[in-house]
């Protein structure tokens, strides 16, 4: 790679990667796989104008797993010289020896490996000068704070420009890598009122600079975020339906990813045992995995296997299609890999058409919740209850914010019977979605 982004050249990366695999085999392993990598970055942050942290990282690593027979070892490095490499195969083949046979243990089939690898637009390092990035940082935060009078702190601004390349290879023969970046921008603020403080923010984004939300207006986001919530209450305790606003309706799509996912699937560790072919979400629902997208943060012609990925329908009218199954998963549960070793590559939930606006038309009165908090979700059984803040809603219109609730199901039912997937699609971290309308949940409030 010419580009000068990176300390090494991505045929240096893939050498490493060649002598790791040969000292492998000279070590006795019967099959092994290797993924060489680097990544570099700049992460700028300011508080109340003055420059709080600059950071910079720069890490290299060799990760390489080898099989003797169906005994598996594992075993990494950040020493890219001859020796470090020897030793780090050597422990891994150490682990391998005392590691007991797992029939379900081994590399992927070798007809399943990806052999068109597209360019899928995915590097753009953003050569940031770190008073540029001082500059972008404290306009973001200035935008924030001018929204309104009452915004009387800040948790700051920060611009991250992040950079990674890696290559892998295994003894079946895939070689395969790729360069990819990742730069964000992000400011929070804090309102005050009546000495009553609440907090809120707002972040963007993407593989290229230019696709980011412009600092002002993240700026801005985040102050008015943090400015409606002040005068937040308690509702009282009932059944209401509930509108999950975008960002975290993204959790879920977490939670659905993780119940059909093959570690959980295979250990009966997951509410959906056993759905593929059958509904697990509303009919108004149909979600696709798409590698494929351009400059997607989650794209990518193979996975962490070399296995080809494939852009598919994952949920078609509520019915799932498919599960998230690695080589290994698939082996336990007597199918075939899907290409998810390493996880999902862009989920896109197709929005039933409503805007916002007409979501919260559709639920007369209920509750919006802008941010959950906690942790109470069982995949096992999909109960499902959440620390919540948001805004009550009466006859479609947001009355007031809200605050100190809990909200409360079972995630199969929530799946089912969610109404509406709002047009306010936002695109975060692999995952695209707008707004959910789900109907009846338990809203705990004041009795």
């Amino acid at each position: 790679m010419a580009d000068q982004t990176f300390s090494f050249s991505s045929d240096i990366l893939g050498g490493i990667a060649g002598r790791v695999l040969e000292l492998a085999r000279q070590q006795g392993a019967s099959a092994a796989e290797v993924d060489v990598s680097e990544g570099v970055g700049q992460t700028v942050s300011v508080r109340l104008s003055e420059v709080e942290t600059i950071e910079y990282n720069q890490d290299k690593g060799v990760s390489v797993t080898v099989y003797l027979g169906q005994k598996k070892g594992h075993a990494s490095t950040s020493d890219f010289s001859d020796e470090a490499l020897s030793d780090t195969v050597r422990a891994a083949l150490d682990i391998a020896r005392y590691t007991a046979e797992d029939d379900c243990a081994g590399l992927a089939d070798p007809q399943l490996m990806a052999d068109e690898l597209p360019d899928l637009d995915l590097f753009h390092p953003w050569r940031l000068p770190v008073e540029e990035a001082i500059a972008l940082a404290r306009r973001c935060e200035d935008a924030a704070r001018a929204v309104d009078a009452r915004i009387r702190n800040s948790e700051g601004a920060s611009v991250s420009a992040q950079a990674n390349q890696f290559v892998y290879a295994n003894s079946n023969g895939f070689h395969g890598g790729f360069a990819g970046s990742r730069h964000s921008l992000s400011a929070a603020v804090v309102a005050e009122e009546g000495g009553v403080m609440q907090r809120d923010y707002w972040y963007s984004a993407a593989r290229h600079q230019d696709d980011l939300a412009a600092v002002e207006e993240i700026g801005r986001i985040a102050g008015e975020r943090a400015v409606r919530r002040l005068g937040a209450r308690r509702v009282k305790t009932g059944q209401y339906p509930v509108l999950f606003e975008a960002p975290v309706a993204m959790s879920l799509l977490g939670h659905l990813a993780a119940a059909i996912s093959g570690g959980n699937l295979y250990r009966k560790s997951s509410f959906l045992l056993d759905a593929l072919g059958k509904p697990v979400l509303s009919s108004r629902v149909t979600i696709d995995e798409d590698p494929f997208l351009l400059r997607g943060l989650a794209s990518s012609a193979f996975d962490n296997e070399g296995v080809a990925t494939q852009a598919r329908r994952l949920v078609d009218g509520g019915v799932l299609q498919g599960y998230f199954l690695s080589s290994y998963s698939a082996r336990k549960l007597g199918m075939q890999t899907t290409g998810n070793s390493g996880g999902a590559h862009n989920l896109v939930v197709h929005s039933t058409g409503e805007s916002q606006a007409d979501l919260l038309s559709q639920m007369g009165s209920g509750l919006l919740v802008t941010e959950l908090l906690g942790q109470g979700v069982n995949t096992v059984t999909g109960d499902y209850s959440r620390g919540a803040a948001g805004f009550w809603v009466e006859n479609g219109v947001i009355a007031y914010p809200v605050e100190e609730i809990t909200i409360a199901g079972n995630l199969r039912d929530m799946f089912l019977n969610i109404e509406a997937v709002g047009s306010d699609t936002l695109d975060r971290g692999g995952r695209r979605i707008g707004s959910v309308l789900v109907g009846g949940m338990m809203v705990a409030g004041e009795e």
